[in-house]
C-alpha cells in the first residue's frame, strides 16, 4: 500500500485543484486523468492529467489542465451566472475509452434546477462529442415525487474490458424505488445501467442495495449518509462497487464489494422497484478500508486500475474528493489487488 496527498487548494496552471471525483489511467501516456466535481464555480468544469511514479510516495506531479466544453463550444458557465434553462454539470466519474482515445464522463445533474443526471463523451482536448440519451426514469422531477434525488445521482462509471459497454451507477435509489440509507436500515436499491457505446442505448439495468450507514453521528440526528461512489470492472461481468459513508463527527467509512452483474434481474423495464419484483445483485465484501493501513479515511470517490505491478498483479488506485474543504484532503492511495479465488 502507498499513499500520497495534494495540498489544499493546490494551484495548477492558474486553477484551484480539488474535488477530485473521477480517476482513470492512460497506459499509452503513463498518466492519470483526474476529474474535478467543481460545478464551474471556482474553475470551469475540467480535468487534470498527472504522473505518479513508483514507489508512489511522492505526490502525483500535475501535467496539464483541460477544460470540458459545453454544447456549441466554450467552457461551462458557473451556476451563479447561467440562465435558468441551461444546465451546469456536476462531474462525478470518468473513463478513458480505449481505441477511440476519448473520455466518457458522468454528471449528477442539478435536480433542483430541473436537470437530471447526464452521460457525455468528450475529446482529450475537452470538446464535447456527444451526450447519451438516458432512460426517462432519470429525468428530474421538480416536485420530487419520482426520479433522482438532488446530489444523489450518477456517481460511478465502469467500462467493460472490450470497451463496448459502460455501466453507470446511481449513488442512491430513485425516489420511487425506496429510501436513502439510515443508521438502522439499508437504502433502497440503486440502479446500475449498462450503456451500449456504439448505439448509445441502455441495454440492461440491475439493482444494488447499499448498506445501512455503518457509523453513528456524534450528535444524534446530525448528518449521516452512505452510497455508491464508484464502480470498476474486474472482467466482462464482475464489478467492484465502492460504498462511502459519512457521519458528522465520526468521519468516513469505505467498503469495497464485488458483484456479478449476470446474477441480478434486468430491471430496465421496471418502473418502480419493490420487494418481490426483482432480484438485486448479491455482494461480497472485498475490503474494509479501515483495515488497510491508511493514515486516514476521507471522501474517496474515484477508483481505477493503475499500471501492472512488476509481478504482473493489478494495482488499484483511489482518490478522495476534498470538497475544497480545508478540513478534508486530496488523498491518493494505491494497493496491490488480489482477485478472489
Amino acid at each position: 500500500m502507498a499513499e500520497a496527498y495534494w495540498p489544499h487548494r493546490l494551484n495548477i496552471q492558474g486553477t484551484t485543484a480539488g474535488g477530485l471525483s473521477g480517476i482513470d489511467y492512460d497506459p499509452e501516456r503513463s498518466e492519470y486523468i483526474l476529474l474535478s466535481d467543481d460545478r464551474s464555480d471556482l474553475n470551469p468544469a475540467l480535468f487534470y492529467t498527472a504522473q505518479w511514479a513508483p514507489p508512489w510516495l511522492q505526490s502525483p506531479a500535475p501535467k496539464s489542465v483541460v477544460e470540458l466544453q459545453r454544447p456549441g463550444g466554450g467552457p461551462w458557465l458557473a451556476r451563479r451566472r447561467v440562465e435558468a434553462r441551461m444546465s451546469v454539470p456536476d462531474p462525478e466519474a470518468l473513463r478513458l475509452r480505449p481505441g477511440a482515445g476519448t473520455l466518457l464522463w458522468a454528471s449528477e445533474g442539478d435536480v433542483t434546477r430541473g436537470f437530471g443526471p447526464a452521460f457525455y463523451e468528450s475529446a482529450r482536448d475537452g470538446r464535447l462529442l456527444r451526450e447519451f440519451a438516458l432512460p426517462a426514469m432519470f429525468n428530474a422531477d421538480a416536485s420530487q415525487r419520482r426520479g433522482p434525488r438532488d446530489n444523489l445521482g450518477l456517481e460511478g462509471l465502469a467500462l467493460t474490458p472490450d470497451g463496448r459497454h459502460a455501466w453507470l451507477a446511481m449513488e442512491n435509489a430513485l425516489i420511487q424505488d425506496g429510501p436513502i440509507p439510515t443508521t438502522k436500515a439499508p437504502g433502497g436499491p440503486c440502479r446500475l445501467t449498462r450503456m451500449d457505446l456504439e448505439t448509445g442505448q441502455a441495454t440492461r439495468q440491475i439493482a444494488y442495495v447499499p448498506d445501512a450507514i455503518p457509523l453513528r453521528p456524534l450528535i444524534p440526528g446530525s448528518h449521516a449518509d452512505n452510497g455508491i461512489t464508484e464502480v470498476l470492472m474486474l472482467d466482462a461481468d464482475r464489478m467492484l462497487v465502492l460504498e462511502r459513508a459519512y457521519a458528522t463527527g465520526a468521519g468516513n467509512s469505505l467498503r469495497l464489494y464485488e458483484i456479478d452483474t449476470r446474477d441480478a434481474t434486468d430491471v430496465l423495464a421496471t418502473d418502480t422497484l419493490a420487494a418481490g419484483n426483482h432480484r438485486p445483485a448479491a455482494k461480497t465484501l472485498v475490503a474494509d478500508f479501515a483495515q488497510l493501513g491508511l493514515s486516514r479515511l476521507d471522501n474517496t470517490e474515484g477508483m481505477c486500475w493503475g499500471p501492472a505491478l512488476p509481478d504482473g498483479k493489478r494495482m488499484l488506485v483511489v482518490v478522495s474528493d476534498d470538497n475544497f474543504n480545508p478540513l478534508q484532503t486530496t488523498q491518493f492511495a494505491a494497493f496491490e489487488y488480489t482477485d478472489r479465488p
